[in-house]
């Protein structure tokens, strides 16, 4: 019997997933992503999840075939390894991930996608329909976009095309983005930056709010569950919207995906505060086809989902490629 391995390494948890050719999950294990002090300590945490999942599976890790692997970014796939990652301490400059993994299973079928990318293939594999045309998007610790045109998945040279949390959607650069850069999507809208800008723009109109903008341990969640209640919190929602609104306006125009399905924990726990805004403003801002915006269909196992899927069908998520 044929074994496959999925991999999510993320800036929070790493997971690991074991399956059988029918992609029946025999065996799984979650750890927390390590803080450092390297990136070694990263993969010694990957490498140990996977062989968790194997003993849980009843497996040895070399009856493993092949095994996908979803990770944050930016990727460097020449290397199979993560580089500088904008979420996790500078301290952590590069998690090798494909040479690793492929010694310990014995395989050279191992096949890295950025995290998003890894979304879009799992959420294609998984569709009724294995839709052509479409877009996986996360709003999470960060933002960024797995996209598939005409059945490709686009993964570009270097293995970071849908980076789309570091377009540029505010000139004005009023937030700097986990990057370094000034006005990128992610800058407002992700799940790290929302209490930032939130309190940039409380410091700009100092209003009475229930919001603890000065407290050490302020968050998104803050945001989202005082919605509805306090005035300034409902106008960070708003802004937040906005630019959300803006950038799958841009996604549309770029890619023309018949749907968009939104994961992460942003979206995951708030979908009436950040998808119902995004819908509502599609006619104003997109001169095309506007796509089906949905939630995922996997829920926080997207990305764990989708590199199992690309581990069985040589990295595509193409049901027609199943060994």
């Amino acid at each position: 019997m044929a074994y496959y391995v999925g991999v999510d390494l993320g800036a929070t948890n790493v997971r690991a997933v074991v399956a059988d050719g029918e992609g029946t999950i025999l065996g799984q294990a979650r750890d927390r992503t390590p803080r450092g002090p390297t990136g070694i300590a990263v993969t010694e945490a990957v490498l140990n999840v996977v062989r968790e999942a194997c003993d849980e599976a009843n497996i040895e890790p070399k009856e493993a075939v092949a095994a996908g692997i979803g990770a944050i970014g930016p990727l460097d796939l020449a290397e199979g390894a993560v580089e500088n990652p904008a979420n996790l301490p500078d301290t952590i400059d590069r998690i090798p991930l494909t040479g690793p993994i492929s010694v310990l299973l014995d395989t050279e079928e191992v096949y890295l996608h950025n995290d998003t990318n890894a979304g879009v293939i799992g959420e294609r594999f998984h569709s009724d329909r294995n839709p052509d045309d479409m877009v996986y998007l996360t709003i999470s610790s960060g933002i960024g976009a797995g996209v598939c045109v005409d059945g490709h998945v686009l993964s570009g040279w270097d293995g970071n095309a849908g980076e789309v949390g570091h377009m540029t959607l505010d000139p004005n650069g009023f937030m700097t983005c986990g990057c370094g850069h000034d006005g990128h999507w992610e800058g407002y809208c992700s799940g790290n930056n929302i209490p930032d800008y939130a309190l940039e723009l409380h410091e700009e109109d100092p209003v009475d709010t229930v919001l603890p903008v000065e407290d050490p341990d302020f968050s998104a969640v803050d945001v989202y569950e005082h919605a509805g209640e306090d005035e300034f919190a409902d106008y960070v929602v708003s802004q937040v919207a906005h630019w959300n609104a803006m950038g799958v306006a841009n996604i549309v125009h770029a890619f023309a995906p018949l749907v968009i399905y939104v994961g992460g924990a942003v979206a995951l726990n708030n979908p009436e505060l950040v998808l119902d805004p995004i819908r509502e403003r599609m006619n104003e801002m997109v001169m095309s086809n506007i796509p089906q915006i949905q939630l995922t269909t996997l829920g926080d196992e997207v990305v764990v989902e989708g590199a199992l899927a690309s581990a069985m069908t040589k990295g595509t998520g193409d049901r027609s490629r199943l060994r």
